[in-house]
């Protein structure tokens, strides 16, 4: 048995296929582009510093032991052979194995689920049943269908999407779209309402709690001590201490998890969010019928984009920046000036803000623990996207479970566990890359917002764009077609910086 203090975890990296083989070439283009004009460091190529990576600060890890288990590890071999731990781990005796999900939104409500109909005795510890994050609440449609999301849920179907730039020169987008394609709009209440029921449907039980903290095994198949606050109808709002012992826990809490400071998981950069729910004239609210709208500009936000989302019966109104935190309300109010004609006469009904995480964390499993959705920081740079991420990670973690335990008949080790991490960093780290150098590229002044606008503008662009966040796959370009919005990329660029240099020396 040994005692490893979570500083000294190996920091994971991504294990990915080449960049090149996973997106469009123009893409691809824009990337060298970046990276021409921004040379990496050997230093950068690593994952402690990938996207702004910070290693774990000792505030995260100090006073946390784990008792990490000396079952033998999946390890990757040169050979490429699979270990498969389960088949060395010791069956369960005389019950199922127990996990507990702390944190319900998308991530938790899916892993939960997973779990509980793999045959784990599963426990989502949530405590706001009635949350309601601020959240563009965008999903794309391949979510729907994969999660079997039933269509009353969506408040909105939306078909048109304008994209408005800093001189306010708006772009419609959409018109690729097939009859039968949209994004979803959706409330985060409703939206995790339903896949926590369906988690208690399955079997998991749901507990209406705080999650305090937990004690770390104190040996290889000990459990985990969780210490929670539960709330009930019989200690009302005050709630009483309460424990739950498990075999394994799984982090669904979000950006400010407290599962990830257990393992030391480290810091990361991110955004504040904020949301304000407009209630708006019938009349105006018909033209949000299927219609979403983003606004890019110094005045909006620095680093990010603002943006009018329509709901059942109003509007969502937000704005997020990372690197000017403070001025987030001037931002806010900048974005209501952008739209005020359309919103005009509408009442504020609510307001929401939040940390959004910028980049996955720097660790994200320790022992049998591991950490999904916005606690482990899969939130894309450049679109904000977090919710199909937050429910395909919690799925993705949950079948590894089920699988290494044999539908909950075996103890797993985190051999187990880091397959879900392989699985995903295969699957999604090229699309964060991307989207953090198309960030960097086009979000950094507004000339270049007015040129990544303009690009918008093109019919090929937005056929590959949608086609691959309605179905989050990597869509085969055309090869003449990628030479041509390549060529225009290129010169919207090089107007962008130009117009740039000009506008620098009027402010001299």
């Amino acid at each position: 048995m040994t005692n490893l203090n979570p500083q000294f975890f190996p920091i994971q990296r991504f294990s990915t296929p080449s960049i090149s083989q996973t997106i469009s070439p123009t893409l691809y283009l824009i990337y060298l582009l970046h990276f021409c004009s921004h040379p990496p460091t050997m230093a950068s190529i690593s994952l402690k510093t990938f996207v702004g990576l910070r290693q774990s600060s000792d505030s995260y890890s100090s006073g946390y032991v784990l008792h990490v288990s000396n079952l033998p590890a999946a390890q990757p071999t040169s050979r490429g052979l699979r270990i498969v731990a389960g088949r060395f781990s010791p069956k369960v005796s005389g019950r199922n194995l127990r996990v507990a999900v702390v944190g319900g939104g998308p991530a938790g409500g899916s892993a939960a689920e997973t779990l509980a109909k793999g045959g784990v005795e599963t426990f989502l510890i949530e405590r706001k049943l009635d949350n309601c994050k601020p959240c563009g609440g965008a999903i794309p449609l391949c979510m729907v269908g994969e999660f079997d999301l039933p269509l009353d849920i969506i408040d909105r179907r939306v078909t048109k999407m304008k994209m408005i730039s800093p001189s306010n020169v708006a772009v419609d987008i959409g018109q690729t779209l097939k009859p039968h394609e949209y994004i979803g709009m959706v409330r985060r209440e409703v939206l995790d309402a339903y896949l926590r029921e369906r988690a208690a449907a399955s079997g998991a039980s749901v507990i209406n709690g705080l999650f305090l903290k937990m004690d770390a095994p104190i040996g290889p198949t000990a459990p985990y001590v969780l210490h929670y606050t539960g709330y009930d109808s019989k200690t009302g709002g005050v709630g009483d201490r309460r424990t739950l012992e498990v075999d394994a826990v799984i982090g669904a809490d979000g950006a400010n998890s407290r599962v990830a400071k257990f393992i030391g998981a480290g810091d990361y950069d991110y955004a504040i969010a904020f949301q304000e729910r407009i209630k708006i004239p019938d009349d105006k609210m018909t033209y949000y019928e299927n219609l979403a709208e983003m606004y890019v500009g110094d005045d909006v936000s620095p680093d990010f984009y603002g943006w009018v989302f329509p709901k059942c019966d109003h509007v969502a109104v937000g704005t997020g920046t990372v690197t000017h935190k403070s001025d987030i309300k001037k931002f806010q109010l900048a974005t209501r000036l952008r739209a005020k004609d359309k919103i005009l006469g509408g009442k504020i009904i609510r307001v929401e803000a939040h940390p959004i995480p910028e980049h996955p964390r720097p660790r994200r499993l320790a022992g049998r623990v591991a950490l999904v959705g916005d606690a482990a920081g899969y939130v894309t740079k450049c679109s904000g996207e977090g919710i199909y991420f937050a429910a395909k990670s919690g799925r993705m973690c949950a079948e590894a479970i089920v699988e290494g335990s044999e539908n909950g008949k075996r103890m797993v080790d985190e051999g187990d566990l880091r397959k879900y991490l392989e699985k995903w960093d295969k699957t999604y780290w090229p699309t964060y890359k991307v989207l953090d150098v198309l960030q960097k590229v086009f979000y950094r002044s507004n000339p270049a917002r007015e040129a990544f606008v303009e690009m918008c503008a093109d019919e090929y662009v937005q056929k590959m764009t949608f086609d691959s966040y309605l179905y989050k796959k990597v869509v085969p370009g055309n090869p003449l077609e990628d030479l041509k919005l390549a060529v225009n990329t290129i010169g919207s660029l090089v107007r962008a910086n130009a117009l740039r240099r000009e506008m620098d020396k009027l402010t001299l």
